[in-house]
């Protein structure tokens, strides 16, 4: 009897599975991660794509933490069996700096560009990866003629030289229809310095990116207007999403037939609604960052469970979230 009972009493191997299955979950590194649409989202796609959990976590972080505060975060996903990896959005840069050393993996994008978008792990490795050079590319894809450029001389502002603007410069520097002059502006010198310094290491082309530090919103509404007609103008600054506000001011005149691109799809999106106030009068097209999203979020979660996307399945999963914007 006293076997039989022990027997009974001992958990059966599926019911152990589903169990640690119920535990497991994948992280979300960002500022205010509660009010992101990925909440919703991920659920749906998890069932899309047949996922071990339907749980993501928030880890909310002030802007600039104290490195010992990423190191920490980075140290509780690497010893939490149940911890699959996770998307660090705003403080990519800022993960690399304080805690690149935690890491057993790194990609050549993360090195180059001092910047960690995805945190997975393969056994008892931690891998970092910088994702945002592919996705930033394809969200560009999706709006952007493949001729652009060729066909009508235009340039890129891209405002604002942190992960996602570095990113951006990453991606047209590769691109077979390369725009003549890329500008990038930061509010202070050392941002554009270490720029200029993944630029070099990467071998972009000498005089394709120009480097304008921009003190005031005056001042970048200056270098907007003087781009030629055409140009793609976009917000990487975060403002507008982490923080209100936007690089430029309400009397920046944009050029004629521009496509102004604000990275966010959520926040006070002042960057958007300045071009929405003028894209009648100035020809625009305002894109906002949906697609972004949608591209960024998907490669991650397919690093984090190793899935492989096809382009079919990444419009299954913009449809699903599309329902819950």
């Amino acid at each position: 009897m006293t076997e039989t009972a022990s027997t009974s009493s001992r958990p059966d191997a599926a019911r152990v599975r589903a169990d640690r299955a119920s535990a497991d979950h994948m992280g979300f590194v960002g500022v205010t991660t509660g009010s992101s649409s990925i909440m919703k989202v991920f659920p749906l796609w998890a069932d899309i794509l047949g996922l071990p959990t339907r749980t993501l976590v928030g880890h909310d972080l002030p802007m600039d933490a104290d490195p010992s505060v990423y190191r920490a975060m980075v140290e509780q996903i690497r010893d939490d069996e149940h911890h699959r990896g996770a998307l660090v959005t705003t403080h990519k840069m800022n993960v690399y700096a304080a805690a690149s050393d935690l890491f057993d993996e790194l990609d050549p994008f993360a090195v180059s560009c001092s910047e960690i978008s995805s945190i997975s792990k393969r056994g008892e490795k931690l891998i970092g990866r910088a994702k945002d050079p592919i996705t930033v590319d394809l969200a560009l894809n999706d709006f952007l003629p493949a001729d652009h450029f060729a066909r009508t001389g235009a340039e890129v502002v891209i405002l604002g030289a942190g992960g996602s603007g570095t990113a951006l410069s990453w991606a047209l520097a590769e691109r077979a229809d390369a725009p003549s002059r890329v500008t990038v502006t930061a509010r202070a010198q050392d941002k554009l310095d270490h720029l200029r310094e993944v630029h070099r290491q990467h071998g972009t082309a000498e005089g394709l990116i120009r480097y304008v530090v921009t003190e005031t919103p005056e001042e970048a509404d200056a270098i907007v207007a003087a781009a030629p007609a055409g140009s793609v103008i976009a917000n990487a600054t975060g403002l507008g999403k982490d923080r209100p506000g936007s690089p430029l001011t309400d009397a920046v005149v944009h050029p004629e037939g521009a496509w102004v691109w604000e990275f966010n799809y959520r926040g006070s999106l002042e960057f958007l609604h300045q071009a929405v106030a003028q894209r009648e009068a100035r020809g625009l097209q305002v894109i906002d960052g949906w697609r972004y999203f949608i591209h960024g979020w998907s490669q991650v979660v397919a690093d984090v469970f190793e899935i492989d996307l096809t382009p079919d399945v990444v419009e299954q999963l913009a449809a699903a979230a599309e329902s819950v914007r």
